[in-house]
């Protein structure tokens, strides 16, 4: 398992924006599954980060060491669940927003963020308790609602 890096270290942030292909029929469940081995993935990794799930869109932010941030991308760029993916911005930073979620769904407007828990009696995923945000995480959460929201608008 990869550790955290101290607070003092540099990091690098990475947000994507998509368009999702998967049918509604069996949106839960896929994206339960995507849920569980993102968390698991991230962990090992050592990259923390958040997806927001809104109307078609997804977009999410992945903070962690460049390289495995970008390698990673690279997989998540090829997988076929989505399409239209693009780099909203990648940068260094001088700490991780998220450095205490492996993944968690942003809920869009007013609804809460919520950490999510896979469950599979239930066949997707199923939100676990809900944890306050800081200044930092709002200002970025903000940036990828407005990410969705303007990929939702016609061209």
């Amino acid at each position: 398992m990869v550790d955290t890096p101290a607070a003092s270290e540099t990091v690098f942030r990475l947000i994507y924006r998509s368009h999702m292909r998967i049918t509604s029929d069996v949106r839960k469940a896929e994206l339960g599954e995507i849920f569980s081995v993102a968390r698991s993935n991230n962990k090992r990794l050592g990259v923390t980060g958040a997806l927001l799930v809104w109307d078609e869109f997804f977009v999410q932010t992945l903070e962690g060491d460049e390289t495995v941030v970008r390698d990673l991308y690279d997989r998540i760029h090829r997988d076929a669940r989505h399409e239209r993916v693009a780099i909203i911005s990648e940068d260094p930073a001088a700490e991780r927003v998220f450095g205490r979620w492996s993944m968690a769904r942003v809920g869009d407007g007013d609804e809460p963020d919520i950490p999510l828990l896979m469950n599979r009696d239930k066949g997707g995923i199923s939100p676990a308790a809900p944890r306050p945000t800081t200044p930092d995480q709002e200002a970025v959460l903000g940036d990828m609602r407005e990410a969705a929201r303007s990929g939702a608008q016609p061209a």
